[in-house]
C-alpha cells in the first residue's frame, strides 16, 4: 500500500486538502513509494501564519538556549543517521555512503550555527562623530522561506534552516515531492527537542504562493 504523506504545520501533521498529489518514486525500481499532498495557497498561508506565531517565542529566547536546542537536534539526527540515509537513498538514488555524506554536511552547518550567539552581538562606536555615539543591534527578520533543489535534499535545507533558526527566525520550507521523506522524518525530531514552534513546514510543488507573500522576510 502506498503511504500518503502530510504537511507539517505548528508541530503537527496536517492532511492536505487540495486533492492534488505528487508521487514519490524509488528511482532504482520505478516503484511509487508514497504520495505527497500538494499544498493549496490557503495551506501555505496557514503555514506562514503558524511560523509567524512561533517566531515570536523563538526569537525572544536566549540565543544560547536556541543553540543548545539545535545541538540536541544534531544529536538526534546522528542517532538516526542510518535510517535517514536509507530513506534519502531510496527516494533520490544516491548510494548509502553518499546519502550519509549529504546529511552529515548539512548538520555540520547546524553545529556551526549553534555557536553563533557571540556573532549575534551588536556593535558600539564611542564618539563616532563629535558628541555622537553609534550602536547597532542584530534582530531576527521573522519568517524566512526555503525553496530548495532536489540534488542535495538534506544538506541544502539544513544549510538554510540552521543559521536562520540560530538567529531567531522561523523557518518555513517547501519540499520537493521527489526527495522529501528524509526531511519528513527529521522534522519529527524538532518537537522532541524544543523546536516545535520554530519550524513550520508545508509541502508544495509551486513557488507562487510563497514568493509574493509580504510575510516572508527572507
Amino acid at each position: 500500500m502506498v503511504r500518503e504523506l502530510s504537511h507539517y504545520i505548528d508541530g503537527q501533521r496536517v492532511d492536505g486538502t487540495s486533492t492534488r498529489f505528487g508521487d514519490v518514486y524509488n528511482p532504482c525500481t520505478g516503484e511509487v513509494q508514497a504520495r505527497l499532498p500538494l499544498a493549496s495557497a490557503d495551506e501555505v498561508r496557514n503555514a506562514i501564519a503558524s511560523a509567524e506565531k512561533g517566531q515570536l517565542e523563538w526569537g525572544a529566547m536566549n540565543p544560547q538556549r536556541r543553540g543548545r536546542i539545535l545541538l540536541k537536534f544534531v544529536d538526534l539526527v546522528n542517532e538516526h543517521m542510518d535510517e535517514l540515509a536509507t530513506l534519502l537513498s531510496s527516494e533520490h538514488g544516491k548510494t548509502f555512503p553518499d546519502a550519509k555524506g549529504d546529511i552529515q554536511r548539512g548538520i555540520e552547518v547546524v553545529e556551526f550555527a549553534a555557536g553563533a550567539p557571540h556573532l549575534l552581538k551588536g556593535e558600539f562606536s564611542d564618539n563616532a562623530g563629535t558628541g555622537i555615539d553609534v550602536h547597532s543591534l542584530r534582530q531576527p527578520l521573522g519568517v524566512v522561506a526555503g525553496i530548495t533543489p532536489f540534488n542535495f535534499p538534506a544538506m541544502i535545507p539544513l544549510w538554510k534552516s540552521g543559521p536562520a533558526l540560530a538567529a531567531g527566525n522561523a523557518s518555513s520550507s517547501s519540499l520537493r515531492s521527489a526527495t522529501l521523506r528524509c526531511r519528513c522524518a527529521w522534522r519529527n525530531f524538532s518537537p522532541r527537542r524544543g523546536c516545535r514552534t520554530a519550524s513550520s513546514t508545508s509541502s508544495t510543488a509551486t513557488r507562487k504562493p510563497w514568493i509574493p507573500s509580504s510575510r516572508i522576510r527572507g
